[in-house]
């Protein structure tokens, strides 16, 4: 008689990797601190409100300095703007956000005394624009005050309309600012790639991450105060 012949087992074959699996990994910086193209971080922003990964400190740099160095298409930008208003930022987020802008701003020279910075973006429909008003008090002290703001809409009126008709014009070049003196500095001065950003909000009606992040950049090189 033959021997018995027991049923050789079949390797198993390898497990499918699970949802968590393929998409549970953030993106990575390579090592030799190239970056990855925007449309990978936009993957991982853009999954919706309960689907969306946060991104570190360093990614968020990354992806804010692509976009500001001006290397994305317009609709990448799009993607990025409404990505975030549907998931929200993380302080990590716009700490790297905001970590991109320092290191692109052309900033103002510090003046002898503190600089106070007062952003203003808003502008108003119908009540006063009391910003110039708030500038002109401080530098009645001496002090040296930086305006800095863009319009983003053409219904209401700004901060940079109500200080030229009071005979202070919008700077056109980074200068420094004397003590007891108002100067205006647009945005796009300030830095270009910011206000290309800030002007998705025209497009689309919507703000973006642009406008917190103008409120709490610096754009003074030296002793200044927000």
């Amino acid at each position: 008689t033959r021997p018995a012949r027991w049923p050789v087992p079949k390797a198993a074959a390898p497990e499918a990797p699970t949802r968590q699996a393929r998409h549970g990994q953030r993106p990575r910086i390579n090592a030799d601190n190239q970056h990855m193209g925007i449309a990978q971080y936009i993957k991982e922003i853009g999954r919706g409100k309960d689907g969306a990964r946060t991104l570190d400190r360093a990614q968020a740099a990354d992806l804010f300095g692509q976009i500001l160095d001006g290397g994305v298409t317009d609709l990448e930008i799009g993607a990025f703007c409404v990505a975030m208003r549907i998931k929200g930022e993380t302080a990590q987020e716009m700490a790297g956000f905001l970590d991109a802008t320092q290191q692109r701003l052309h900033a103002v020279p510090g003046a002898a005394r503190p600089t106070l910075v007062i952003p203003s973006y808003n502008g108003a429909r119908k009540l006063p624009v009391l910003t110039p008003l708030l500038a002109l008090l401080l530098a009645r002290e001496g002090l040296p005050v930086l305006v800095h703001g863009t319009a983003t809409e053409t219904s209401r009126v700004y901060t940079s309309q109500v200080l030229l008709a009071l005979d202070i014009p919008t700077q056109t070049a980074i200068e420094s600012i004397a003590p007891g003196s108002v100067a205006f500095v647009p945005t796009a001065l300030l830095c270009n790639g910011l206000q290309r950003l800030l002007d998705v909000r025209r497009v689309v009606g919507l703000r973006n991450s642009a406008h917190s992040l103008v409120k709490l950049m610096n754009p003074v090189r030296g002793p200044s105060l927000l």
